[in-house]
């Protein structure tokens, strides 16, 4: 396997492991805490999401061809809380968005990655365009999973190794055959 293919394959699995986060941290919120805008001037889980949702389909529709921002994309309306998002229809928008990405990132071939691609007409070479992607998503994901755990607060199920559970955690790996 060569360089290029073995980068590929980690950034896929790196955001699949912070789509998994979203996914698990969805599971244990309702719909009104979704929704629910924690301070004056602060987004909802709901807005992250459309704004995650209009950033990867801009990024990644035709991502070797077009520039990733799209002129049919409406930035400052992903940041608007306007009505209220079903957890179905919250879902669907999370969902739609990283299917472009991981459809595109599945037709990329390791080549592609010394491509210049634009974002805003500025030039970068394709890996820095997905490495800006990775560490965008994932700061985003950690502000959703953050505000899942303030809301849930000791209801919260832990996403990784719980408080207090790492001696455990070690022990059942060094089992581990």
């Amino acid at each position: 396997m060569n360089l290029g293919q073995l980068y590929l394959d980690s950034t896929k699995k790196q955001f699949r492991a912070y789509k998994k986060l979203g996914d698990n941290t969805f599971s244990q919120l309702s719909e009104e805490e979704l929704n629910h805008i924690p301070a004056a001037d602060s987004n909802s889980i709901a807005t992250i999401v459309k704004h995650m949702h209009g950033n990867l389909l801009s990024r990644f529709t035709n991502f070797l061809t077009e520039d990733g921002e799209k002129p049919w994309r409406q930035r400052e309306e992903e940041f608007n809380p306007g009505k209220h998002l079903s957890k179905n229809d919250l879902l669907h928008l999370w969902e739609e968005g990283w299917n472009c990405l991981f459809d595109t990132l599945d037709q990329l071939e390791p080549d592609d990655l010394t491509k210049t691609v634009t974002i805003r007409t500025e030039a970068h070479s394709a890996l820095d365009a997905i490495n800006r992607q990775l560490a965008h998503h994932s700061s985003h994901v950690g502000q959703i999973v953050y505000l899942g755990k303030m809301y849930r607060q000791t209801n919260w199920q832990s996403l990784s190794i719980p408080r207090g559970g790492t001696a455990s955690f070690n022990e059942k790996m060094a089992a581990k055959p």
